[in-house]
């Protein structure tokens, strides 16, 4: 079982005007990669919270993935990449890149993402985006390849070539 952590940004969620749907749908996509979530969070859009938020998920839950969702755009409060760089210790630029490729296939908007993915410890640290359809499609693209990727922070693996 791989251990995910979901971590949704949004002002509006944090205070209880908004549902949150996208980080609902990570809770149910995640089965199909022999996830579980077990923690989760909505908090307001503030670097400080966020980088402190993600830095329990990885230092004392020790969770093997943590899925941000929301803060990825423009707006002065999207701060979600920002927060998310300040705890990484290595950057992993494929997935992001595979996240925007894919998704430029649906929307030229896609290339407005600032999404980051990195590894602080044994943790795995992917940002998404924010509505629900953006995030079936990203981790859709991904998918394939997190379990994997996951096995090899663990230890669990060696080698990505194929046999």
């Amino acid at each position: 079982m791989i251990k995910i952590g979901v971590i949704t940004a949004s002002d509006k969620g944090a205070r209880g005007e908004r549902v949150d749907l996208s980080g609902d749908l990570i809770k149910q996509l995640v089965v199909q990669i022999g996830g579980e979530v077990t923690a989760y969070s909505v908090l307001p859009d503030d670097q400080a919270t966020l980088a402190a938020q993600l830095r329990i998920y990885a230092d004392e839950l020790n969770l093997d993935l943590v899925f941000t969702t929301g803060g990825t755009g423009f707006s002065p409060r999207d701060v979600t990449p920002e927060a998310t760089l300040a705890v990484v210790e290595r950057l992993t630029p494929g997935i992001p890149e595979v996240m925007r490729q894919e998704s430029l296939k649906k929307t030229p908007k896609a290339m407005l993402s600032r999404a980051v993915a990195g590894i602080r410890g044994r943790t795995l640290i992917v940002n998404l985006p924010g509505s629900p359809k953006a995030v079936a499609e990203c981790l859709e693209a991904i998918f394939p390849a997190l379990p994997h990727g996951i096995e090899i922070l663990q230890g669990q693996a060696t080698e990505c070539a194929r046999t």
